[in-house]
């Protein structure tokens, strides 16, 4: 997991750790450190990187957005990787494994207003998805317009999360990429286990979809596979994604404005903050006003409707005479 520099180590990197031995010591801190800590295996890998060769220019690139070939890291995901590769390095200050923290002096970019950097799926947009989407493929399109489910809650849903009876999803876990083509299954983003009450129509459809291309299996099989019995790695749905909005001609979209767009169903439906946390996820309310702030009605619109239908209903009455007993 970790790459210890023994030899070329430039000038900089000696300003940080003076020796290869303390390079070496850098890399068993890190194992340490992050074993007894909660942290995705991707952030793993990054901080393992970082640490193997701790250049302030290289702690840099964490603040610099990765885009790979289905996905690109959001404002939240760098943030959260490198203050997790800041908190080693500090960690190794106090200790006095380190002289210098070479995250220090570092900033992260500014975060674009979520109004500005979200795209959010017109209804014939993913009307065309749907149309466009192979058929083994367009549940999992439906999964994300109409649950709001990420790419690896989908990616890692069983036949038996499906409550067809009461119209519900669990959401237990999600599908992380591994080295390689690899896989790994853990806990949904942030401990965000829920249940996703859904439609009919959506049910039905993932119904049909297990009657006709999954029919031979169990409850507990996956419900949509990849390689070897796995179920489908990143890049695969990735590839299937960009089958799926060039056939629909939707080339700017990604899979996860698709949660966008159940997420804003939701607001103009008339859903409160809590209840559109609780179908995505979100850590808590703050995150969901965060992203979606600008989505609700403003207080000035909601008083001008209430106005307009006031102003509906009084023009609505009978042409009678209203006595002052009665107005009162």
């Amino acid at each position: 997991m970790t790459g210890v520099v023994t030899c070329g180590v430039d000038r900089m990197t000696r300003r940080v750790c003076r020796t290869a031995a303390e390079l070496g010591a850098m890399g068993t801190y890190l194992r340490l450190w992050s074993s007894r800590r909660l942290m995705a295996s991707r952030s793993r890998r990054v901080g393992a990187a970082t640490a193997a060769r701790p250049l302030p220019a290289d702690v840099a690139r964490l603040a610099v957005p990765a885009r790979c070939d289905s996905h690109q890291s959001g404002d939240g995901t760098i943030r959260t990787r490198f203050n997790n590769v800041r908190s080693v390095f500090r960690g190794a200050v106090r200790d006095r494994l380190i002289g210098v923290d070479p995250s220090e002096g570092v900033r992260l970019p500014r975060t674009r207003r979520a109004e500005v950097a979200m795209s959010l799926p017109s209804p014939r947009q993913v009307a065309a998805l749907l149309k466009s989407a192979d058929p083994r493929f367009r549940p999992f399109v439906a999964l994300c317009a109409f649950a709001g489910l990420r790419l690896g809650e989908a990616a890692a849903l069983r036949a038996s999360d499906l409550d067809f009876e009461r119209g519900k999803i669990s959401v237990s876990r999600q599908v992380q990429r591994e080295n390689g083509r690899g896989v790994e299954i853990r806990a949904p983003k942030y401990g965000s286990e829920r249940v996703v009450h859904v439609s009919d129509e959506l049910l039905s459809l993932v119904k049909d979809y297990i009657a006709t291309y999954r029919q031979n299996g169990v409850a507990s099989r996956w419900l949509f596979e990849g390689s070897a019995g796995d179920p489908p790695h990143q890049n695969t749905v990735g590839y299937w994604w960009r089958l799926t909005r060039t056939a629909a001609r939707c080339e700017e979209l990604r899979l996860h404005d698709l949660r966008h767009f159940f997420a804003s169903g939701l607001i103009a439906a008339g859903c409160d903050v809590v209840a559109v946390q609780r179908a995505l996820g979100h850590s808590s309310a703050t995150v969901t006003l965060n992203t979606y702030a600008h989505l609700w009605p403003s207080a000035e619109g909601r008083t001008r409707l209430e106005s307009s239908r006031l102003f509906a209903d009084v023009a609505g009455q009978p042409d009678e005479l209203v006595t002052n007993r009665e107005a009162a």
